[in-house]
């Protein structure tokens, strides 16, 4: 299946850990993330900076 038509441009790439996967796309100023087992399913939509305060918060373990 495809991805949704507004993103259709995007360049999916897989990170995974412990075989939980999800795909992330960057562009336009944004970064958007998806189950990488639903490509059609729910996209998350980040700044640049909600998305660097995020995987900060992921580093940190809390």
């Amino acid at each position: 299946m495809s991805p949704p038509p507004a993103l259709a441009w995007a360049s999916w790439h897989s990170r995974c850990n412990g075989g939980d996967c999800v795909e992330v796309a960057m562009g336009e100023g944004q970064i958007w993330v998806r189950g990488s087992g639903d490509a059609d399913g729910a996209v998350l939509r980040f700044t640049k900076g909600a998305w660097a305060a995020f995987l900060a918060q992921l580093s940190s373990g809390s």
